[in-house]
């Protein structure tokens, strides 16, 4: 479970600026593992984790795109019910916000992935390590 380089992207909400986004990260070897969007009136927030961080970055900004990082926990979970309430009750319980969280599993899978981004991942990735 480590802390990751998460990169938010700020896009316009058009047809065709996600794929060529996404374009510009692939045509030059970087990997998105992790994709979450969301969108507000006129412009999308998208938040990436890729394999190249610094890399995405540089491509990102040469693109003249606002990037943002931070960083965030990355847990493999059991696909369960309630592993994501007892999760989260443990953060809670610990005084540890949890800003917003993605995450993903099929109905076939014994793990899933969740991204959580709070205000103090050392401290949540050492209580989700118990």
């Amino acid at each position: 479970m480590p802390i990751q380089k998460q990169i938010s992207v700020f896009l316009p909400n058009r047809p065709g600026v996600l794929a060529k986004t996404c374009s510009v990260l692939s045509d030059n070897g970087v990997n998105i593992m992790a994709m979450s969007i969301q969108d507000t009136v006129d412009h999308a927030v998208v938040r990436f984790l890729v394999d190249s961080p610094t890399k995405a970055i540089l491509l990102l900004e040469q693109e003249e795109l606002y990037v943002l990082e931070q960083e965030v926990v990355v847990v493999e979970i059991q696909n369960r019910v309630g592993e994501i309430t007892r999760i989260s009750q443990s953060l809670a319980e610990a005084d540890i916000n949890i800003a917003y969280a993605y995450c993903t599993a099929t109905p076939n899978q014994e793990y899933g992935c969740l991204v959580l981004k709070t205000d103090n991942p050392e401290r949540a990735l050492e209580i989700l390590s118990r």
